[in-house]
């Protein structure tokens, strides 16, 4: 069975990347353009996955982190944080909302399917 993966970045370019690196290791690819829009997608999807940047408008991935962790229907997906940040503060302020994991942009696609393969099986 195809797995989802969910992502939420405010960066067109980087949903377009996400997309093809995601596509071609055999992901389906849902995409929203921020935290407000990601909550909006999962009330008619239920990813595998949710991956996710942290600095984004309207909500930041620290508010849909801690969103999606309220609902008890979401509290055993997987949530990975790529972003460009990698202050240890923000990284401890998304654990502790409740992500999986933490990847540093510019993402390398093998990297990112190892450790989406690692967190969804």
């Amino acid at each position: 069975m195809t797995q989802t993966i969910l992502t939420v970045d405010d960066s067109r370019t980087m949903r377009d990347m996400l997309r093809m690196a995601l596509a071609e290791a055999g992901y389906n690819v849902l995409q929203a353009e921020d935290g407000v829009h990601g909550l909006e997608v999962l009330q008619t999807a239920m990813p595998d996955v949710i991956v996710t940047d942290i600095n984004m408008p309207k909500m930041d991935g620290f508010g849909l982190i801690e969103a999606v962790r309220k609902d008890s229907r979401y509290r055993r997906v997987p949530i990975l944080v790529l972003t460009t940040e990698s202050d240890a503060a923000k990284k401890m302020r998304a654990k502790e909302a409740g992500a999986t994991g933490w990847i540093v942009k510019p993402f390398e696609p093998t990297k990112l399917i190892a450790a989406i393969k690692r967190v969804a099986a």
